[in-house]
């Protein structure tokens, strides 16, 4: 019986304890109505660190902007910087000069076929043929009706039996590693640029499977 007395005001002791303590938090935080402060803060730092935000005023720079430009012709981290402008002469120039750093393995066909059905199907067919399911007659129905979606047009073959010509000149069976590079990285015509869905390795691993699919 002694030992529960003993419990039970332990814990009214402790309860009271904490009690007294939030009510002090409470009052401290308040203000007394004539100043702005709204008393003690807690890890201020976290809210309000000692280092610039990019979008603050800096001093320490002369132009007072804490974003700086990086310094011309350097190359960010993990970024690899492509030579070949986007043109057509950069275009035949790629063809000629850039070679894939890859060894054709299993492993990396194997890598290309599945990045090619990812990004590259949906257009060019899961062949390479020009018979994505972007090229075909498609159709929604939702709350507003069924209607028609917009078709894409069907990109050449690269199919060596397709004899289809590229819209650069050539046929789609004889691109080249860098030509192949060259617009997986800037695009062409209704084909968007796709740096930034794939990295460099993963282009090259593409430009691989793309010469398999040229010799069908």
């Amino acid at each position: 019986m002694k030992e529960n007395m003993l419990a039970m005001n332990k814990k009214n002791f402790l309860g009271s304890v904490c009690a007294a303590f939030a009510l002090a938090a409470v009052v401290s935080s308040c203000g007394d109505g004539t100043k702005r402060s709204t008393g003690w803060e807690f890890s201020r730092n976290m809210y309000d660190p000692i280092a610039y935000n990019p979008d603050q005023p800096n001093n320490n720079f002369k132009n007072n902007i804490t974003a700086q430009l990086p310094p011309s012709g350097t190359t960010p981290i993990g970024f690899e910087r492509f030579e070949f402008a986007n043109s057509l002469e950069e275009y035949e120039r790629a063809g000629r000069e850039l070679t894939s750093p890859l060894a054709v393995t299993k492993e990396n066909l194997a890598k290309g076929d599945a990045l090619f059905h990812t990004y590259c199907a949906v257009c060019h067919g899961k062949d390479g043929k020009g018979d994505g399911p972007l090229t075909k007659d498609r159709s929604v129905e939702d709350s507003r009706g069924k209607r028609q979606l917009e078709n894409f047009p069907p990109p050449p073959s690269y199919a060596k039996s397709d004899a289809a010509n590229s819209s650069r000149g050539g046929l789609m069976s004889d691109l080249t590693d860098g030509k192949i590079y060259h617009t997986i990285y800037y695009g062409h015509n209704t084909m968007g640029s796709h740096a930034s869905q794939l990295s460099p390795e993963e282009r090259w691993q593409v430009v691989m499977y793309v010469h398999e699919l040229q010799k069908k």
